[in-house]
């Protein structure tokens, strides 16, 4: 891993490598990370407004820029508790809709607390958004439906996602997460 980024990017790309990736999480990031077309962010910021405002730049720096097919950005000391962290991201698709760009960035979202609605804090699911910091995902939404066009059964990720990390369980993501933080 390069020296020359941020720490918390660093231990990010290794959640994305090891994790995401390699568990196939999402079977369509390996070639945006082989082919280095993921644009890494991180992030200062704590506050909504301030966090807004970079995420507005954020957006359009992946307009501007057509061989990056999809940003990340990580939150390296802000927005650590989940319920503020999921206000932030409320905001954000508010201001997705705001400046026009619904159809072209779509956002998914990953927290070291993540919580799916109607699951225990304790259930392996949970890990299949849990990531080192909280991160917000910018999607280009016209490579995603094109993606999607080809790929058998992509309903069913999700699904695959949650049995596998039934299979590996708690134990096993704590473990990771723990590592990574040590780095």
């Amino acid at each position: 891993m390069s020296s020359n980024l941020h720490p918390a990017v660093e231990k990010t790309k290794r959640w994305l490598e090891e994790i995401v990736i390699g568990l196939n999480f999402c079977p369509f990031a390996k070639k945006e990370f082989v082919n280095n077309t993921i644009h890494y962010h991180a992030s200062k910021h704590g506050m909504i407004e301030q966090a807004l405002h970079e995420l507005a730049e954020q957006m359009q720096f992946l307009i501007e820029h057509p061989e990056i097919e999809t940003s990340l950005v990580v939150y390296a000391t802000g927005f650590r508790d989940f319920g503020r962290y999921l206000d932030l991201v409320d905001y954000a698709n508010d201001l997705l809709v705001s400046l026009e760009l619904e159809g072209e960035i779509q956002i998914a979202s990953f927290h070291p607390d993540y919580i799916f609605e109607g699951e225990s804090e304790q259930s392996p699911s949970n890990y299949t958004n849990r990531s080192p910091f909280p991160t917000i995902h910018l999607i280009r939404e016209p490579s995603m439906e094109k993606v999607l066009a080809v790929y058998k059964n992509p309903e069913q990720i999700p699904q695959d996602n949650i049995e596998l990390a039934h299979e590996k369980g708690v134990k096993f993501f704590k473990q990771f997460l723990a590592s990574v933080h040590k780095m």
